[in-house]
Formats: structure tokens, sequence, C-alpha cells
């Protein structure tokens, strides 16, 4: 009984090092999504598919360790609805400048509109980690020091929270007997002291750890206002690449990441990457004439005449019907010929046949006019906005690239089929160079709708030459040409870019050509509108 006070004591001396004899923090991330299981299962799928991301992983981790948990929370931080960052006390402290650089990039305003490109879109997402990429591995190798201070202060925590386990494991020694014997007080009394050593250097540790880092928070934030920048301009290109390109939403979110990757990095490298915006105009300058269409109309309206064809009288005209006071006058108007009308350039109805568009590859296609734009940036511009044309329309599309006699290449996107993206990029891509013939190109176009007529009956398809050149074409092959055009009932557009001399009133292309015009400035996509309305 005259030892329970030294019993008292020990628990007392050994008291405060109770609780803390649990491990220390082990939260290895900074963001976290709600315990939302989903998108944690999301990030580890994205990186186990995406190679560029776990080669990115691999990379920093060899030199950073733990940067792969780093760019866990970075794609967590873009691709989660809510992220949120955990409380620095719950995080392990080695990853405290993970913390930091998260935080750093949260609180930034560019992120937040790079959220609003990614969230939700998984490759987006991996694709912004891609591009902070050169920014995260500048900040991390310029807070090396403060890494190590991190982790030595982790390893500090950890040794003290193994001293508070072995305090606690002797008072249990000195507390399990009647009695304690001497020597199991004293071994107490040793692990209480080897803990407030393990403490002090782990406050010291901490302390070090937490002012080396709060020096170079400000640095952090410069460098994450840097990279979300630049980050947001990736991710607004390759939304516009896709977007000009003709890629839709259900489209994108079935690619899988590297084909997406290399889909973008090729949009953003390739012949016409300079021109996506001018693709994208062509290609909303033809919805928007898709959707001036009149019902009925028997040609392109270019404007208004006066006559009395009830079918085509504009609606300003037809409101006077709704006047009785009007309607007198309107007879007489009707009666004499000086209604309003629409007015339209003579075509029959919109063929049902495919569509194919054939564009000149010869060397002279690559001059670039007004603005910088080369005659073939133009061209396959307007051959893309065909394209989406004839999709729309649900007609076959083909896209001939001509140059020299004999030389082309067939691009053939079936109405039935879908059109893989690679596919389109070929045919926009693909530059032949040399001469020009009319009679290749031709030829293989009226062979297409040759074979489609044989193959579906349909007939009246539509062919669009569009070149800069002029260059004859013999006798016998001309005869040949108007039969088989009277015999499958195509219609034939022709444009000449940037060269008003091959579409004179003598050209060979206006004698093979319905429907002929000439395009000077390359800039303006609405040069070629009229067809939009036709085709």
């Amino acid at each position: 009984m005259n030892e329970a006070p030294e019993t008292a004591e020990l628990i007392r001396r050994a008291g405060p090092w109770l609780a803390r004899s649990s491990a220390p923090a082990e939260h290895r991330t900074a963001a976290v999504l709600g315990d939302d299981p989903f998108d944690t299962a999301t990030r580890h799928e994205t990186f186990e598919r995406a190679t560029a991301l776990r080669e990115l992983a691999a990379e920093l981790e060899a030199r950073h360790p733990g940067a792969a948990d780093l760019l866990a929370d970075v794609f967590t931080a873009a691709h989660a609805a809510r992220p949120r960052l955990r409380a620095r006390e719950a995080m392990d402290p080695a990853r405290l400048p993970h913390h930091a650089i998260v935080a750093a990039l949260l609180e930034t305003p560019a992120f937040r509109e790079l959220r609003g490109l990614a969230a939700g879109d998984p490759c987006a997402a991996a694709l912004a980690v891609l591009a902070l990429a050169p920014e995260l591995r500048r900040i991390l190798e310029q807070t090396g020091r403060e890494q190590d201070l991190a982790r030595r202060a982790r390893e500090a925590e950890r040794h003290g929270a193994e001293a508070a386990t072995a305090v606690a494991d002797a008072l249990r020694e000195a507390v399990g007997g009647a009695a304690p014997a001497g020597a199991d007080a004293e071994a107490v009394h040793r692990a209480v002291r080897a803990a407030e050593r393990a403490d002090r250097v782990a406050r010291a540790s901490a302390r070090d750890a937490d002012r080396a880092l709060t020096a170079v928070v400000p640095g952090i934030r410069a460098a994450a206002r840097t990279a979300t920048e630049r980050a947001v301009t990736a991710a607004r290109t390759e939304a516009a690449l896709l977007r000009a390109w003709g890629v839709g939403a259900a489209e994108k979110e079935r690619l899988p990441f590297d084909q997406r990757l290399r889909l973008a990095r090729r949009m953003g490298t390739g012949r016409l990457a300079r021109w996506a915006d001018l693709i994208g105009r062509f290609r909303q300058m033809a919805e928007g004439e898709r959707s001036r269409k009149v019902s009925g109309a028997s040609g392109e309206l270019v404007g208004v005449t006066l006559g009395d064809d009830l079918s085509r009288v504009v609606p300003s005209e037809l409101a006077h019907l709704g006047l009785p006071a009007l309607r007198a006058v309107f007879a007489a108007r009707h009666a004499a010929g000086e209604l309003m009308l629409y007015d339209h350039r003579g075509e029959r109805a919109t063929g049902r046949g495919a569509i194919i568009v054939c564009v000149d590859t010869s060397h002279s296609m690559y001059e670039a006019g007004p603005g910088g734009v080369t005659r073939e940036a133009w061209a396959k511009a307007c051959a893309l906005a065909l394209f989406d044309q004839a999709r729309h329309a649900r007609r076959d599309f083909a896209g001939i690239l001509f140059s020299s006699p004999g030389r082309h290449r067939v691009f053939r996107f079936p109405a039935g089929e879908p059109a893989a993206t690679a596919d389109v990029m070929e045919f926009a891509e693909t530059f032949l160079g040399g001469g020009t013939s009319y009679e290749t190109p031709l030829g293989a176009a009226a062979e297409l709708l040759d074979r489609e007529h044989d193959r579906t009956g349909r007939a009246h398809g539509d062919i669009v030459m569009i070149t800069d050149d002029e260059c004859a074409v013999t006798e016998e092959w001309l005869r040949d040409w108007r039969t088989t055009r009277r015999r499958l009932g195509f219609r034939v557009f022709g444009v000449a870019v940037g060269a008003p001399h091959a579409a004179g009133e003598d050209s060979v292309l206006d004698r093979l050509c319905d429907n002929l015009r000439a395009v000077e400035d390359l800039t303006d996509v609405r040069a070629a509108a009229g067809l939009f309305r036709l085709i």
C-alpha cells in the first residue's frame, strides 16, 4: 500500500504522453471530394489509362518523393464538382508543401475558369494537369529545401509518437503487478525523458519547416498564377480546336484520353492549326445559312424583285391581306405584276445525291492572300463546312484532293457511317503539290456519283470545284462529261479562290460549272454563303 503514491506519480508523469501515442496524421493528399468514391475511382482510372500522366508521375516521383500525390491533388481540384482543402492539421507533415501548392491553385481566379472547362470531364482535367506540369516541376525544384524540412518534421513527429508509445508500454509494465519494482519505475522515467527530448526535436523541426514554407508561399502563389493562366490558355485552345474540327461533346467524351491527347496535339501542330478560327467561322456561317433557306425556293436567294408569283411573295405583302382596306390594293398590284417577291438565281431544288468537293492542292494554292490566309486554308475550311452540310442532310460526302494530271486522293465519308475525326483531319491536312488538272478530279467525282446511282438509285448529286487556276480540257473528255451529267443529273459549282481570271465568262471553269463565283478576300467566309443555301 505504501507504494501507491509512487504509482500515482508515475501515472502523472506519463499521462501527457499517453494521448500522443497514436500515429501522426497520414493524409497524403490535400484536395478531397467529400469522400465521393465515384470521383476517386475516376481519378484512379484516368491515371491508369493515361500514358502521359503515368509517365509524368513516375518522372516527378523519382526526383520529388510524393509528387504523384500532388498530381492526384491537382487532378481532383480540376475535375471534382466541389473540391475542398483538408485542414493542415490533418495532413502528413511531409505533404504540407503540396498542401500550400494546391491551396495557391484553388485561390487563383484563372483556376476557377480552368475548372469551368475541366470539371466533370476527366480527359480535360488530365490535360489541365499536363498543362500545369512545367510550372509544378519548377515549383517542386525551387522548394526542395522546404520539402526536405517537411520530411524531417514528419520523421521527428513519427519518432515522438514512438517515444510516447514507449511511455505507455513502460507504464503498463510498471502497474501490471501489485506494486511496481524500482527498475520498472525507472524505465517509465527514462521513457518520459526520451519522449520529452523527441517532443522538443519534433516541435523545433515543425517550427523550422513551417517558417521555411511560409517564406516561399508568395513565390508559390505567383508560380500558381502563371501556371493556371497557361493551363487556361491551353484548355481554351483545345476547346476551340475541337469545336473548329467539329468534335461534339458526345464524341469528345467517348474519346480515350491518349487518343484525345494525340488529336489535340495534332490539331495544334498540323498544317491548318493556324486556321482553326477560320474553320470554325466557316462552320458557323454554314449553319446559319442552312437556317436561312427559304422553303420551296427554286434557287439561291439574291434579293427582292417585282412580279405576280404568289408562291414567292414576301411576308410584308401578305400582311396587307389582313386589312380589309388594303385587300383591293393587293389585288391591283397583283394584277399589275408589282408585288414584291423573293428573287432567286435560277437553280433547281437541292440535290439529294452525294456532295463531292474537289480541292486544288497545286503549289499555287499555298499562296497567301489578304490577312495571311492561304488559298489552301480557305478551300479546306469551305470543304469542311460542306462536309457538315452533307452530314446535316444525311448525304454521302467525298473530298477529292487533286493537282497534276492523274494525281489525286479520294476521302469518302458515307452518310450512314460515323466519320472518324482523324480521317477528316487527314483530308484537311493532305497537300499534294504539283500542277493543276480539271479532268482528273471531275472524272473521279463523276465515277463516285455513278457508283452511288448504281448502288442506291440516287441521282442529283453536287460537285464543288475549288481551285485557283485555269487549265484546258480535251473536247473528247468534255463530250463524255456532258453525257455523264445529263444521265446522272448532278450540278457543278465552281469557286475561283484568289484568281478572278479563272472565273471569267469564257473560262474553262465557267463552261464546266452551273454556278461559278470568285473569292478574292480570303478572310471573308461569307463569300461562299450562297453555296450553303443551294447545296
